[in-house]
């Protein structure tokens, strides 16, 4: 986060490699994780469809064929869809349980067309027609699973980007001058700098506190929606005070605060916006 690089490291490790290591057959750790340590091998999951808002609610079909399985679906927005060897794809079967399934973007009965995300990340929006799928076992609780550390990967990303971005601004409002004197010595910069370095801790705290649940396998669900509204909501107001802050060099494309901002509206928006997260905890404790 905190270099905002585009390397496929959140999709191949978070994505791919832990679900692959928790619930994978030993055929498939041996197939794909040694590549993976290695750096030889690229990982995704296709988590979002146009059609279903939750990925723990795949509307893709999964029909069994012999020993294998025919997926039928759309998924958008998939990183590292043109690198990866497979993406893990959530399908409902025809029993209604939704399951995993490693699929190969370059096998017969998928179309891969390149998307940009909002801070210019190759993504990949897949069309399943017929597509080879190899089960991994767990069905619904590997994909409640996935989708939790997923979450929580994307929280550690915001955590980056927003040191950074805070970072950078008290470097530049500590050298920039006005009136003779640093604007960082002025009472309202001041202020604005310290509700964003609150916001940032907040961050910080509430993302180690689900981390530190889902490593213990503690329960953590309420923990990891908690963790991602402030991920989405707080996020927000810090790259948005940074950019005030540096006022017009803020959105100078050949400053790179730039790309924080770009790359937190994505991270926000991935897997759940702030509102989303507090009605399911409001959901929660209607119960």
């Amino acid at each position: 986060g905190r270099a905002v690089a585009p390397v496929p490291a959140w999709p191949t490790l978070v994505l791919g490699a832990l679900p692959l290591a928790r619930f994978g057959t030993r055929a498939q750790r041996a197939a794909f994780l040694p590549g993976v340590a290695s750096g030889e091998v690229v990982l995704g999951a296709a988590l979002v469809e146009p059609d279903a808002d939750d990925p723990r609610e795949p509307a893709t079909a999964a029909r069994r064929d012999g020993a294998r399985w025919r997926l039928d679906g759309t998924k958008t927005c998939v990183p590292a869809a043109h690198l990866a060897a497979r993406v893990l794809v959530p399908a409902r079967t025809a029993a209604g349980a939704p399951g995993l399934f490693l699929v190969d973007p370059r096998g017969a009965g998928v179309r891969v067309e390149r998307q940009t995300a909002t801070n210019r990340e190759p993504l990949g929006h897949l069309a399943l027609a017929g597509a080879d799928g190899e089960e991994l076992p767990g069905g619904a609780a590997a994909l409640a699973w996935l989708v939790e550390r997923a979450t929580v990967g994307l929280c550690a990303m915001q955590v980056g980007v927003t040191d950074r971005a805070l970072r950078m601004t008290a470097e530049y409002t500590t050298g920039r001058e006005q009136f003779g004197r640093p604007i960082a010595s002025f009472q309202a910069v001041q202020q604005r700098a310290a509700d964003a370095y609150i916001d940032t801790e907040a961050i910080r705290l509430t993302t180690w506190q689900a981390a530190w649940r889902l490593a213990a396998d503690r329960p953590a669900t309420t923990e990891v929606a908690i963790a991602k509204f402030w991920a989405s909501e707080a996020a927000h107001r810090v790259v948005y005070a940074a950019q005030h802050l540096h006022g017009g060099i803020g959105v100078d494309v050949d400053y790179p605060l730039h790309r924080y901002y770009l790359w937190s509206k994505q991270i926000e928006l991935t897997l759940g916006s702030g509102t989303r997260q507090l009605a399911r905890l409001g959901a929660d404790l209607a119960r």
